[in-house]
Parts: C-alpha cells; structure tokens; sequence
C-alpha cells in the first residue's frame, strides 16, 4: 500500500499539476481571452447572478391566447370550406374554448360532416341532429399546445438573449406555463424586458380604404389598428384587412441600416415569402401596404412597383436602437404566446462584489482553523493533511472552471462545507494509525493499516454524500444545483487528494526519515 511505481507518481504529478494550470486563470483578470494564447487554459468560473449581479425574471405564457389563436385558425378554416362546398351556415364563432355554428339545412350535415372532421383535426366534434355543430379541443391536446408553446417560447427567449450578448444566461422552463429567465452582469435590464415583452408578430396586409377607421360601422373583414409611433400630422390608425398577405414566419434574415441617412430595417424573404409577397405587390400597385407588427402598424407605404426579388425594406420613425432591436426580434423568431412579466429581481454588481468578498474572507478563516486543528491535532501528519486541503480546493477550482460550471453563493457554502468534509478522511486514516501505533506495530505496517482500514468508511461516507447530492441536482433548482455541483466535485478531489496524494507525501517521508516510531 505504500509503495508507488513511478507511472503512479508520474500521473499524480500530472493531475495535481494540471489542477493548477486550470485554476490559474481565475486569479487574473476577467474576460482574459484576447490576453493569453488561445493553447493555454483560459476557462474562468462562471458567476452566478447572486454574486455577479444582473436580472432574475420569470415570465408567464399567456397559454389561452395560443388555444384561441388556433380556434380563430380552426374558424377561417370552416368558413372557408363550407363556403366552396355551398353550404349555408349561420353563428359561426368562438364560444368559450369551443367552436360553434349552426347548419341552415339539416339536410346538409352528411355532406358537411367530414369538411368539419377534416377542418378540427384533433378537436372532439359534435353535430346534434337539428344542425348544431361544437368543436373543442381536448384536454390532451391543450397540454400538448401548453407544451409545445412553452418549448418554443424558451428557445425563442434564448435567441434574443443571445443576440444581445448576454453571457451565461440561464433560461428553463418552471411550472407548466412558466419561463425562468436569469441574466447575470446584465447593463440594460430595460432594454431586455423590452424585448421579452413583444411577441414580435409580423405581417404585411392591405389598408382598407373602403373605409375610415372613423366610420361608425366597418366592414367585417377589417380592423382598426394604431400607428406604433406616429408622427405629426399623420393620422393614429388605420383600417387594416384582417387578411394576411404575407407572415412573418417567411422571414429568412434582418439587419439594421441606413436609407436616405435614416435607419431602417432591411429583409429576406425564402422561396415561398418572396413569391407572396412578389405577388401581393403585383396585384396591388398604388394601394397602401401595412407592416403590422404585435397588432400596430410601423408603416403603410403606398406600392409603386412589384417587389420580386424576394428582399425589402421596413421604414419608419425609428432610431438606431429601435431599428436594431426590431431586426433582432425578426431574426428570433416571433414567440407563439405573448409572455409577461410576473416577477422580477435585480442584483447590483456592488452586493454580489461584497458576497464574494465575504465569501473569500470566511474560506480563508475557514481553512486556517481547519488547517490549524490538524496541526494541533495530528502534528507532521495534520501538515500533510493541510498540504492535501490545498490542492483540494485547486482542484475543485479547476474542475468548476474546466465544467464551466456557474458558482452561486450556495456553491462558495458548499466549497466552505467541503473544507470541513475534507480532512474528514484524513482523521479517520490519522485516528487508525494512531491505534496501529499504540498496539506497537512498526511505522510502515502502521501506516498501511490505517489506510487499508479507514477506506472502506471513507467510501461509504462520501458515496452517500453523493447520493444526496445527485437528488438535490435533480430535484433542485439553479442554486441547489450549484450547490450539490460544487460538493460533489469537492468530495471527489478530497478523495484523491486524501486517500492518494497525502499516501504518497507520507510514503516519500517514510522512505527519506525511516523513523523507528511514528508521533501521531
């Protein structure tokens, strides 16, 4: 047990001096990635918001708009078919979370039966025999709309975080209709709620000018949408055709620029887009075509020529920011479900400065009474002991920065814990080597005694410690995780370090001192 061939050292050398290079870089400076040679280890640990300051929000999907979106979709569809099958409906409309309308003749229902199976495609469908027809979604199928919209609505989120280089965000889903959202070092939380807040739904549609939006009575087919910033002299709103020419979802790409010195946002179309839109600006030269973003419209230019090339260009009363922004909301995508603002923290940069300082203060207070007690305690071989607790948290620090794992304050209480947990292993190997001694065993049978019979009860120890941990990663949330990440990794460095490195410190001494009787 107490000898080690030279591969043994040669490879514990290796990790101990590989702990250090990797733990270096959190000691200088951050953002050290243009400073160092892109070969050398540069990976910092992350800091979580508590400790780096930044945005906690969490944002509620607002799921019954999605349900009645498609419900409206399932409306224009029916209207539709019954329509260019000639049959005579009359109520049709959204009645709750249900679709309802009524057959003039009930003659018609066989006819009109699979139009309406094929139109509420998983819907339960109900026709009564005087011609009443119901259409609502089922229980099953909410929760996979629920689903999908939340799912789509997070990785939505993550790209216009992303956008704004944001770094290390944290963005999971919590509860069922819920997105947590944390944003750490973040400058300009406003400008992010702002862009959270907008559902970011774009559409090109006519203006109505059968009418005004002044008109008591408007046709059915049109709406009164506002101008999203209007400016002098320019009417507040238009009627707008609830027909869409041209969605969003075509968008392919769009970037912010400079036209007549003022900016603008500039867009592509794909294959299908381009021949829409190519097509809506072919039929409808020198009408006004509104650009209707979130139900307001940026813009009503009138139509001069055909647009076919598949590409345009979005003016309005915009700043470099604002057009910067619109593009960035076009290029993530528009969110299925408008999401809002339900809670919201804000960590400043000098309270989590002060935590970490505190942090720092109580490991360093920490490891001196730790270090100081096994000294007192167990002599040469406490030092040994204190020799391992260093290399521990180097090691620990290491593994946090190679993972790239984010450490909270939980984690700096988990790495203040581990300092305590970490000598655990070397009292027990000290305790039975001190009893081997007492029995008057030579130092070398002494010291391969009490490794030999303390591993199985550090093992046992530290491998249920594990397991509670792995259930605080699973069940936990972002703090616990940080938490249990952190002493897992502790508890397996103390084992090396403890168990191997501190066997080979003392195997190096009993070789150089060759003692005739161990002072533990």
């Amino acid at each position: 047990m107490m000898y080690f061939a030279r591969w043994k050292v040669t490879l514990i050398l290796a990790v101990l001096v590989l702990g250090c290079i990797f733990a270096l870089p959190n000691l200088l400076p951050a953002r050290i990635d243009d400073r160092i040679p892109g070969w050398l280890p540069h990976q910092q640990i992350s800091l979580g918001l508590d400790l780096q300051g930044g945005s906690h929000l969490l944002l509620a999907a607002d799921i019954d708009s999605v349900v009645r979106e498609r419900l409206t979709s399932v409306v224009d569809g029916i209207r539709t078919e019954l329509r260019k099958a000639n049959i005579g409906y009359t109520g049709l409309g959204i009645e709750g979370n249900a679709v309802k309308l009524g057959l003039r003749d009930k003659n018609d229902i066989e006819k009109a039966r699979p139009i309406l199976e094929s139109v509420t495609e998983g819907m339960q469908l109900s026709i009564s025999p005087d011609g009443q027809v119901s259409a609502a979604f089922t229980e099953d199928k909410v929760k996979e709309i629920t689903q999908n919209a939340i799912q789509q609505s997070i990785e939505i989120v993550r790209r216009r975080v992303d956008e704004t280089g944001t770094r290390e965000p944290t963005i999971q889903r919590q509860g069922t209709d819920q997105i947590l959202v944390q944003l750490p070092g973040l400058q300009d939380p406003e400008r992010i709620k702002s862009l959270l807040g907008k559902t970011a739904k774009m559409t090109f549609r006519l203006v109505d000018e059968s009418a005004s939006p002044e008109d008591p009575n408007i046709p059915s087919t049109s709406e009164i949408l506002p101008l999203a910033t209007p400016r002098p002299g320019e009417a507040p709103s238009y009627l707008v055709q609830k027909r869409v020419m041209v969605s969003g979802e075509n968008l392919t790409d769009a970037q912010a620029t400079y036209q007549d010195a003022q900016p603008v946002v500039s867009f592509k179309f794909d294959s299908i887009g381009a021949r829409r839109f190519c097509d809506a600006t072919k039929n409808n030269v020198g009408k006004p075509f509104a650009i209707v973003l979130d139900n307001k419209v940026i813009s009503a230019p009138v139509i001069r020529d055909a647009i076919c090339g598949g590409a345009g260009v979005i003016s309005g009363n915009f700043t470099l920011q604002s057009a910067q922004d619109l593009a960035l909301l076009l290029r993530a995508g528009a969110l299925p479900a408008p999401l809002k603002i339900i809670e919201e923290r804000s960590v400043g940069p000098d309270l989590g400065a002060d935590s970490i300082r505190a942090g720092v203060y109580a490991s360093l207070i920490g490891f001196a009474l730790v270090a100081t007690y096994m000294v007192l305690a167990y002599g040469l071989f406490g030092f040994f002991a204190d020799i391992a607790l260093i290399f521990n948290l180097i090691l620990t620090i290491a593994a946090l920065s190679l993972l790239q794992a984010t450490l909270t304050l939980p984690g700096i209480a988990g790495m203040l814990l581990t300092l305590g947990m970490s000598v655990d292993a070397n009292v027990l190997i000290n305790e039975r080597i001190r009893e081997e001694t007492k029995l008057g065993r030579s130092p070398i049978a002494a010291l391969d005694a009490g490794f030999r019979r303390a591993l199985s009860t550090i093992v046992d120890a530290n491998l249920t410690t594990l397991i509670k941990m792995a259930i605080l990663y699973v069940l936990g949330s972002g703090p616990v995780k940080g938490f249990a990440v952190t002493i897992s990794l502790g508890i397996l460095t103390s084992m090396f370090t403890a168990i191997v490195v501190v066997r080979w410190i003392m195997s190096v001494w009993l070789r150089r001192t060759r003692p005739a009787a161990l002072k533990v």
